[in-house]
């Protein structure tokens, strides 16, 4: 103040003088604040000051959107939050002025303390509620019905109406100690212009339910991870309500079609995995059936869009999978069987050229993993794809270049139902508001209609449901907007001043970013996708393994897994342990070693086969680590039939004694390794010192035996040569010697020689 006084030319004023001068002004300015927020009203009203001792709970609101004729009814609580009891307290409507902006709506919910400016006087005093006494910590229900008329309600709009106690207290004066706000859309007379379109997005979207792991039986009964689906189907559950109550509302159905082959799983016999790791019975057959059946009757004539199955995370693949090989075909393959699986399961042809990335959050790389797969229409929000310049809400569709529009939903429509809808007054406000931005989206450019698209969250809870279906029951009478379907807000021409620029990376929230599979995860499901591909090649029966391993490999990319990412995980391990398990039932059984006595002998190596399939395709190798000391002969292929062994047999030679180490390995056709080798020793011994010994032995008699013959025969010869002398000399036959064991017709003996090479092919060895 002093540099001011300076500057203006006066003398500096005393410190003290200036201290009290500024107090006064000060005193001055608090008092006339406080007389502009007195009202000109009753002595009782010009008391309340505003409080929170009471909170005021607007439960129920009918009918959502009144006419003049209408009587309005609302009903709730009011409670005590303070510590005295509150006396002379009544309960009554207050009209506050009339809304103008969504902004302003928006306002409505934030505001707590009571303003009479804003808030409004009391409606007539005949539509009051009392409570005279209203103990601390104690609730007291409350219900005011009033002709619409006597609201005074000006022209068409959106008006604030509050509900607000007033009484004593304490020792304090009458004022008002509680009061909830809600909104009144009031659109009597026709519009006045063109009806908003608009489009609701009706999601049936779950958590990966089931597993890789089937039983080991010819049915292959699946096994869930839990029984969750089994609470979401059921009465009641989150599922069967959305599908009960979307059955009457002109709505566009999202399916992810794995849940469909979920439910589906579940109408025949299943299992579900136990905490101790083991696996019961699946007792909700009959419930699977009736959710299948109520949506089959709940869909006709509505439009059905297909999300990749198992609802893969666009955005997680854009910005940590697309660098790992073999991601982006996953998408493409999911895509592929969307249409498959809904047509299969309900009989219905649906779109599958809609993407839908978490939130509606977009960048170009988003856009461009998503397009990649033959979606045409990406599903995006109006916080990631902003309008700032214009004063309206323009047409959802956008061209975005390459043939492709944005489908831009609205932000404050699709995410109006987000919070506890458990809570009576959570809901109500929420209808409120929903039916509210919606008049005041018609009514901001009456003359130029518009398509809009609501795009709600994922995964809504059965009460979020039910207050989104009470919203667009409130607008089946096309007060001002009229539905269409999600093709049709695709086709609507764009607005020419909308935003139809794709925000770069550094616009995608962080806290998205944070919930998105690591890149980690597609590294474990390429080396799944890499150990199937390598098992498959095998089976006899390819689809037992591929279609649920396929199907799971889809399941490891799912939106459902953001935010949980352990429980991601352990499902793509326990999919890889399970994979491996499969793949090791087809092995070598270990041999111990073997010995070869001899230059040759067979080698038994036997192949067990522990799958309900056969196998084949597969060559059996055996590798001798001294190849010039042991030759094992050439590979044999192998074909085994389910559940049974096959012992190969190799011929082997063997060109030097001693151990020889062999190894056994199977390989597919194109030479990978399947399975780890299997070793042994094979113990060489081809001539031994004894064999020899005997070899030279049988010899020498065999030569002994020839000397014994040739000195028999020679002996023999002799005395025939001295009878035919004698037969001469007398000129007598006197016939054979008696002597001779031979008669001259004999054949002569069989001494035919005989081999002196080892005999055999060795003996054969195997343990």
């Amino acid at each position: 103040m002093a540099d001011a006084a300076e500057f203006q030319g006066t003398t500096s004023i005393p410190a003290h003088q200036r201290l009290r001068r500024t107090a006064a002004l000060l005193t001055g300015i608090l008092l006339f604040v406080a007389l502009l927020q007195l009202p000109s009203a009753p002595a009782a009203q010009a008391a309340a000051i505003g409080s929170r001792t009471v909170s005021v709970s607007i439960d129920s609101l009918t009918p959502t959107t009144p006419t003049k004729s209408d009587t309005l009814t609302v009903s709730g609580t009011v409670t005590n939050d303070g510590k005295s009891t509150v006396s002379g307290g009544r309960v009554a409507l207050r009209v506050g002025p009339q809304i103008s902006g969504r902004s302003a709506i928006d306002d409505v919910a934030k505001r707590t303390g009571f303003s009479f400016g804003a808030d409004g006087a009391e409606v007539d005093g005949k539509y009051t509620k009392k409570i005279e006494k209203l103990p601390a910590g104690i609730s007291r229900d409350f219900s005011i019905k009033i002709p619409v008329k006597d609201l005074n309600l000006g022209s068409d709009g959106i008006y604030q109406l509050g509900v607000a106690l007033t009484g004593h207290s304490s020792t304090q004066a009458e004022q008002v100690l509680g009061i909830q706000r809600t909104l009144l859309p009031w659109q009597p007379s026709a519009v006045d212009g063109k009806k908003t379109k608009l489009t609701v997005m009706w999601p049936l979207i779950s958590t990966t339910h089931l597993t890789a792991r089937t039983a080991s039986d010819p049915q292959q009964t699946p096994v869930f991870r839990n029984d969750d689906l089994a609470a979401e189907i059921a009465p009641g559950g989150r599922l069967q309500q959305l599908v009960a109550l979307g059955k009457n509302l002109p709505v566009t159905w999202v399916i992810d079609p794995d849940l469909l082959a979920s439910v589906e799983a579940m109408t025949k016999n299943y299992s579900v995995e136990q905490p101790d790791g083991t696996t019961a019975p699946g007792k909700s057959q009959a419930v699977a059936k009736q959710w299948l059946h109520d949506l089959q009757d709940a869909i006709p004539g509505d439009q059905v869009m297909a999300l990749p199955f198992a609802d893969p995370d666009l955005a997680s693949l854009a910005h940590r999978g697309k660098d790992v090989t073999g991601s982006l075909s996953h998408l493409q393959a999911a895509t592929e069987l969307a249409a498959t699986t809904v047509d299969t399961i309900i009989g219905v042809k649906p779109r599958t050229d809609f993407a839908w990335p978490v939130d509606g959050a977009i960048d170009s790389s988003i856009v461009d993993i998503a397009t990649s797969a033959g979606a045409r229409n990406v599903i995006t929000r109006s916080d990631s794809l902003r309008d700032s310049d214009l004063p309206y809400a323009p047409t959802a569709a956008r061209k975005i270049g390459s043939g492709n529009t944005a489908i831009v939903s609205d932000a404050r429509l699709s995410t109006a139902f987000q919070g506890d809808m458990a809570k009576a007054g959570n809901s109500t406000l929420a209808v409120q508001q929903f039916l509210a931005q919606t008049l005041m989206v018609t009514m901001q450019e009456p003359q130029n209609q518009r398509s809009v698209v609501v795009a709600p969250q994922r995964t809504p809870t059965a009460s979020q449901a039910q207050a989104m279906a009470a919203a667009l029951g409130a607008l089946s009478d096309n007060r001002w907007t009229q539905p269409v379907d999600l093709g049709d807000a695709a086709k609507a021409k764009p607005d020419p001043d909308a935003n139809q620029r794709v925000p770069g990376g550094g616009s995608y929230s962080g806290s998205l970013r944070k919930q998105e599979l690591p890149n980690s995860a597609f590294q474990d499901i390429k080396k799944t996708q890499s150990t199937l591909d390598g098992f498959k090649v095998i089976l006899t029966a390819k689809d037992r393994v591929v279609t649920p391993f396929g199907n799971a490999i889809m399941r490891e990319m799912s939106t459902s897994w953001r935010g949980d990412h352990r429980a991601a995980e352990n499902f793509r391990d326990s999919s890889e342990q399970y994979l491996n398990n499969l793949r090791g039932q087809v092995h070598l059984i270990q041999k111990s070693d073997a010995t070869l006595s001899g230059r040759s002998a067979t080698v038994p190596v036997t192949v067990k086969n522990g799958l309900l399939q056969g196998i084949d395709g597969l060559r059996l190798v055996l590798t001798s680590q001294q190849p010039n000391r042991l030759d094992v002969g050439d590979p044999k292929p192998i074909a085994v039939e389910g559940g049974h062994s096959q012992s190969v047999k190799f011929e082997t030679r063997a060109n030097a004694n001693g151990p020889v180490k062999v190894t056994a390995q199977l390989l597919t056709e194109d030479g990978e390794p399947y399975g780890g080798p299997m070793y042994f020793t094979v113990q060489v011994t081809s001539i031994t010192p004894m064999v020899l010994l005997v070899i030279a032995v049988g010899v020498l008699l065999l030569v002994l035996a020839g000397l014994r013959i040739y000195l028999k025969r020679k002996k023999r010869g002799a005395a025939r040569d001295t009878a035919d002398g004698d037969q001469h000399d007398g000129g007598e036959d006197n016939g054979a010697d008696s002597d001779d064991p031979e008669q001259p017709g004999d054949p002569a003996p069989d001494t035919g020689s005989q081999s002196t090479d080892p005999s055999g092919s060795g003996e054969k060895v195997d343990r």
